[in-house]
This record gives structure tokens, sequence and C-alpha cells, in this order.
């Protein structure tokens, strides 16, 4: 029995996944250049847009190329401790910091030398990374979901001397839109306000259905019509897949696309919808309990019934557009972006 193509887990590589090119190429062609304009990426997106699988095709592209050693670290972790372990633990690596005599050993890293050993991990990494651009390699560093927390704080700092220093050092982050712009606010920080960032849009619906009808064997028009329901968001696009191959694939069931609504809205709400609301203020739930019922609506409505000044309102529009809620589907009108999220707010509103 063949496995379903489509999946429902998080942080994995799906067997089916829509490429985003355009990002994809922005962010290789910065880091490849002879002179790179910025040695730091950061994709913000909302739940299931699809940040970690954009982050993890690109880090297995570099990965595959002689001249890039790629890390990946966890941002709960001693980052810079994690670094050095996992830059000691490659074998090309470890080669090239013992043939230069650099005495990791404070750090639980090889076995003391001669030299004098290095006491701090910000010493250690400009003396390995000193070594590597000598043997004219690259370091890519990927961060999954980062947060705004002394780890993060202290790596990104350290991150920022690296790059004053000219050592071949790149990171790519994805993360919430708040814990971005909360990071990026620290004092300390503030050269990530420089740094490009990338705001994931929707999947292509043309290429959402095209996969549809080639993977499901649907008719152009049904493909059209489930691509329609995900509205291209990157995790209704596996839901709606995985619950199609499950039910009249692999079961046989010949269920509608009408019938399997109910499983697909279930399957958002609790993987993904219900941690969403949760984290919204008041006034946030407020303007997408208007924008459920209209779907589609004039700011200055919005503005009006909730008895709101020009400036909440404009807060209020920008940041729910900023975590990828809602749109601005034209000149002075906002809709829901995420799909059936109206029905969601609906039910939770009663």
């Amino acid at each position: 029995m063949e496995t379903n193509p489509y999946t429902l887990s998080f942080g994995m590589p799906p067997y089916q996944y829509i490429s985003r090119f355009a990002p994809t190429s922005e962010i290789t062609e910065a880091f490849m250049s002879e002179t790179p304009t910025t040695h730091v990426y950061m994709i913000s997106g909302i739940r299931g847009s699809g940040k970690t699988v954009l982050l993890s095709n690109v880090c297995n592209s570099f990965s595959e190329r002689d001249e890039w050693i790629v890390i990946n670290l966890i941002p709960d972790t001693d980052m810079l401790t994690a670094l050095l372990s996992k830059l000691y633990s490659r074998g090309e690596i470890k080669k090239i910091i013992t043939a230069a005599k650099i005495d990791l050993s404070v750090f639980g890293l090889g076995v003391s030398i001669e030299k004098e050993p290095i006491y701090d991990q910000e010493t250690a990494l400009e003396r390995v990374l000193e070594q590597i651009a000598k043997h004219g390699k690259k370091v890519l560093i990927g961060v999954d979901e980062i947060v705004n927390n002394e780890n993060v704080r202290i790596f990104a700092a350290t991150f920022q001397l690296l790059i004053r220093q000219n050592l071949p050092v790149f990171l790519l982050m994805t993360g919430l839109y708040e814990n971005i712009y909360n990071l990026q606010n620290e004092d300390s920080l503030t050269f990530l306000y420089r740094a490009p960032k990338i705001q994931l849009e929707p999947l292509s619906m043309s290429s959402i259905s095209r996969n549809y009808a080639s993977v499901l064997n649907l008719s152009d028009s049904d493909a059209q019509r489930l691509a329609k329901l995900t509205k291209g968001y990157a995790f209704a696009y596996q839901v709606l897949g995985y619950i199609y191959w499950d039910k009249n694939i692999k079961k046989k069931l010949g269920m509608s696309i009408d019938e399997m609504l109910p499983e697909y809205d279930d399957y958002l709400e609790n993987y993904v919808y219900e941690k969403i609301w949760s984290e919204l203020s008041p006034r946030e739930r407020s303007v997408l309990e208007y924008l459920a019922e209209k779907d589609e609506a004039k700011v200055g409505d919005i503005r009006d019934a909730l008895e709101l000044s020009s400036g909440q309102m404009s807060v209020y529009r920008d940041r729910l557009i900023k975590r990828g809620i809602i749109k601005a589907s034209s000149y002075g009108f906002v809709s829901l972006l995420l799909p059936r999220f109206g029905e969601l707010i609906k039910r939770y509103s009663i």
C-alpha cells in the first residue's frame, strides 16, 4: 500500500510540496555572491505557512556544495556552544582545528595542547572561522522558529561581531512576525532591522491545482475547487490533499469534497487555528469577528462598528496583515487570508 504523499506533521519535509522559487533564488544568490550584500535573511510567516520547508530546502541545497558547511541550531539551547560542537563534529573541520592547534578543551572538545586554551566562546568561534576561511569554506547557520530569549540574543550579538570581522558565516532564520519584531527591537540587535526579511505569501493556486490533478488523479474542475479551498495556505494544501488521498484513494470511500469539509475544518482548528486565536488580543478578535460575517469589509466600516480611532484601526490592521491572518484585498478593504478561518471564528463567537 502506497504512503500518503501529503503530511500533517510540522517540521518534516513533505513528499509533495510547492517550491518557492523566488525567495529561494533571492537567498541563494545573496549568500553566494562574491561580495554578499547581506549575511542574514529572516523568513516570517504564520504557523503552517511553509517557513520550515523553505529553510530546509535552502539549507539542503547549500549542504550539497563542497565549500559550504551547514549547521542547524535550536533556539532553546546554548547556541554558541552548540555551534562550536557541531563544527568540531565535522571531520573536515575537526582536522582544520587540530592542525591549527586551537585548544577547545575548555568546552569539552578535543584534548588539551601546549597552547593556552581558549576560555570564551566568541574568541573560539573567531579562531575557528578564521581557519575555515583560509581553507576556502563558508558556514551557513539555520535557526527555525526563533524566539526572543537569552540564548538567541547572545547568539545574535555574537553573530554580529563575527560578520563585522568579515568572517565567512551566514544566518538564515525563520519566525513568527511578533517574535522577529521583538528580537530586532532589542537595543543591542538593531542590525537585524537592516536584515532582509521574506514574508511568505500564499502558494500559487495554479500550482496547487496542477499538483492535485496529477497526484490525486482529479479533473481540472475538481482540482481547482480543492485548490480554492486552501487559499494557498501551505498547511491547508497538505491537509486537504491528505484527506482526499486517505478517503478516496487509500480507503476508496468515494467521498465528495463537501463531505470532507468537517474533517478539514477539524484539522485546521486543532493543529493551527486554535493556537492562532488564543494569541490574539480582544480587539484583534473583534476585527476578525466582523470580517467573519462579511468575508471582505471596508476598513472604515470596521473602525466605525468597533468604535476605534483611525490610529487604533491602523495598528490592528497592520498587525493582522503582518501576522498573515488578513490581507488588503483592494484599496481600503481587507479580507480573511486563512481558509475557512471565518467558520471557526463564528463558532468561537457564539
